[in-house]
């Protein structure tokens, strides 16, 4: 099944991952196997809302035309997953595509167990069947830590050694990252804590709100740079951070996190739980996106989230954050742009990719209503701010989502927009994840204004291979 056999409707994305109808969250495993990326992702097959959580799948050849799979990973009636199969990652081990994942009961209270399963034909390119093992590698947290929220593995080799992190958050509000050697992917040894909230780095760059990290994430740049990515507990709508650094030895055979530098990993209000997969020449990163909507809209179309379009990142020398779309991206562009002039409007299809530059401020405006409020991105590169000014366009029930100020040093923004998947790129320094549901009053039109802008845009069409 493709990506076209989807629920559709206002604000419906047609090229984001999504399943074809009911609840997608967190992005799991990301994960390449003969010639193909893999996906999985949180998904609820009987109903647009986050209950009986079940591993969806997808794979692709070009990150563009995805196809779905049979649903990868069911909760076991009496099982340790038997409540949902949560968060985790794929790795190969010895040949095997495994997956790696947070197993909850009918008695959890934010805590999961670590749990295994294996796909049964690794010789399939599509794997789409797997087994869960019946016990798993971790029943819960370590003792004398107090921990209480313990979930999302994540697998990674480093010094020779595969490890493996989990989100935690302790009952005296500090948040961490929990490390264990997992050498053996059966045989898991709890070896201390990668890093936690009291970080001088981690707390200057994400403030002290966060109770608990969620979907802690490691990549590693060919400098030999480690950026650890976060999703923060800590608030509604929670957020995501990165920090960048090196892996120092710590302890008895443990390893510990020195943080250098940090921030916000996307600016936006509606990305969190991002899941990267490391490839030899880079690193390639998707994000949740939910819906900033009442539930009832939500109820009344069928389905409920969205992943985000793959994304490149990578480390500054200052070890701060690089981020593109992936290129792959490109081949989802029609043949001939529909604009390639600033100044006069033009008609803005339903799903696009603009690039503007500015040489002075520049106002991009996408969106206008009856009543005269704009949707606008202003770049105004001597002040190094880009602005997204949602004034007038709801989000989540609010009248008003208020502006985003990014304070980056860039002359360019590149504008992907999906039906209501709205995803901005302040040049390759700072990324923005949004969603803007049109209403049926509302004019999609482009206009730049600025002297010296320049703007292209293409629409989005379907893949013509795969």
């Amino acid at each position: 099944m493709s990506l076209a056999a989807q629920c559709t409707g206002p604000g419906a994305p047609r090229f984001r991952v999504r399943p074809p109808a009911n609840w997608i969250n967190d992005p799991n495993g990301p994960f390449r196997w003969r010639g193909r990326h893999h996906l999985f992702y949180q998904h609820n097959p009987d109903a647009p809302v986050h209950a009986n959580v079940h591993w969806g799948h997808v794979s692709s050849a070009d990150l563009v035309h995805w196809e779905h799979h049979p649903i990868a990973l069911t909760p076991t009636p009496g099982g340790p997953d038997e409540a949902g199969c949560w968060s985790g990652c794929v790795v190969d081990d010895d040949g095997v595509p495994t997956a790696v994942y947070t197993g909850v009961d009918r008695h959890h209270t934010g805590l999961g167990s670590i749990c295994l399963a294996r796909a049964l034909m690794p010789e399939d390119e599509t794997l789409t069947d797997w087994r869960p093992l019946p016990t798993p590698v971790v029943t819960g947290p370590p003792d004398g830590l107090d921990v209480v929220m313990f979930r999302d593995p994540f697998v990674f080799t480093g010094g020779g050694r595969r490890w493996a992190l989990v989100g935690a958050g302790h009952a005296d509000g500090t948040p961490s990252v929990l490390l264990y050697d997992c050498d053996d992917l059966t045989d898991w040894r709890f070896a201390g804590v990668l890093l936690d909230g009291d970080d001088p780095v981690a707390a200057h760059a994400f403030g002290d709100g966060a109770v608990g990290w969620e979907c802690p994430q490691l990549l590693r740049t060919a400098d030999g740079t480690w950026m650890l990515v976060l999703s923060l507990w800590d608030g509604n709508p929670s957020s995501t951070g990165y920090l960048t650094g090196r892996l120092t030895p710590s302890g008895d055979n443990g390893l510990r996190f020195e943080a250098r530098a940090g921030g916000r990993l996307d600016h936006g209000r509606d990305f969190y739980a991002p899941a990267v997969l490391q490839e030899p020449d880079r690193a390639l990163l998707w994000g949740w996106s939910w819906e900033a909507r009442e539930q009832a809209e939500v109820d009344r179309a069928g389905w409920a989230g969205v992943l985000t379009a793959p994304r490149v990142v990578d480390v500054r020398a200052d070890g701060s954050l690089r981020v593109v779309p992936a290129p792959e991206l490109e081949l989802l562009r029609a043949d001939v742009p529909f604009v390639t002039a600033a100044g006069r409007p033009a008609g803005l299809p339903e799903a696009y990719d603009l690039t503007v530059t500015a040489s002075g401020r520049t106002g991009v405006r996408l969106l206008r209503s009856a009543s005269g409020a704009e949707l606008m991105v202003l770049l105004d590169p001597d002040e190094g701010t880009v602005t997204l000014d949602r004034d007038g366009w709801p989000r989540g029930g609010a009248e008003s989502a208020g502006p985003i100020v990014v304070r980056a040093p860039a002359d360019e923004v590149r504008i992907l927009v999906d039906g209501s998947l709205f995803e901005l790129f302040v040049g390759d320094r700072a990324m923005v994840t949004e969603r803007v549901y049109r209403r049926p009053d509302d004019v999609a039109e482009l206009l730049v204004t600025g002297a010296g802008a320049t703007v292209t845009g293409w629409e989005l069409v379907p893949p013509t291979h795969g």
